[in-house]
């Protein structure tokens, strides 16, 4: 099943994707369609949750471990994005005035579907409602602030979409292709997760109690790279969808 949150007219609304068409979600634990809304090309996508905590892993996949030359981590390195930095499909990425090096990094999104503390990595399943697309970009320029609040954290710095997708068998075999203006700039498979799913929902569970609609971001691949105003960023995941923003100038 795929979840969205969506506007037509003024007010934004929950939905569920029957082939090419937006139905309402009802109401209930099972989530099921009602009526047909609208074709999906009639409205406007948004972030598919509305996440309070997101939680972000850090040099995650071994080919960017190994890329960048950095030792091989015995814990998930933790960091976390503000939910003002939540935008949906379509919605430009604002680079601001002051960075000279705006970075993608397209990455596998965990969205939570119950409260989720101390869970063990037998049972993270039970805890995860699907899987999203998610770019953790950077304001490469503000890591030198000597924490990433500015640096991971403004405005449109984490666009989520462009749905939820619930069924996803084997989060650790997908396919990841970041591309820019059509060139593909990453391409790898969540096997090369050096922490899965299940291992950083049971880590990052001993630390932050992560409710419904909590997003945790499962680390990027080698390839990480500029990105500036004009160019639009597509993120793809096998199974799951791709999201694609614009790149613009802030003052």
């Amino acid at each position: 099943m795929r979840i969205v949150r969506y506007r037509r007219g003024q007010r934004p609304a929950a939905g569920v994707m029957v082939g090419e068409y937006v139905h309402e979600l009802l109401a209930g634990p099972d989530r099921r369609p009602g009526r047909r809304i609208a074709p999906l090309g009639e409205v406007s996508l948004l972030a598919p949750c509305e996440p309070r905590t997101i939680v972000c892993a850090g040099s995650n996949y071994g080919s960017q471990i190994r890329e960048k030359g950095r030792t091989w981590p015995s814990r998930p390195a933790l960091f976390l994005k503000a939910p003002n930095a939540v935008a949906g499909p379509r919605a430009a990425i604002v680079c601001p005035a002051e960075v000279t090096r705006l970075e993608y990094e397209g990455e596998l999104a965990v969205v939570i579907g119950r409260t989720a503390r101390n869970v063990p990595e037998s049972s993270y399943g039970a805890y995860v409602l699907g899987y999203t697309c998610a770019n953790d970009v950077t304001a490469a320029d503000w890591r030198a602030d000597g924490q990433w609040a500015r640096a991971k954290s403004s405005d449109t710095f984490c666009p989520l979409g462009p749905w939820i997708e619930t069924e996803v068998p084997d989060p650790g075999a997908l396919r990841l292709r970041t591309r820019v203006n059509g060139v593909t700039v990453q391409d790898a498979s969540t096997s090369e997760l050096v922490f899965g799913v299940g291992a950083l929902v049971a880590d990052v569970t001993r630390w932050f109690t992560l409710r419904p609609g909590d997003v945790l971001l499962t680390g990027s691949p080698s390839g990480v790279g500029p990105l500036k105003p004009g160019d639009e960023v597509a993120v793809e995941i096998s199974g799951v969808g791709t999201l694609a923003n614009p790149v613009i100038q802030g003052r």
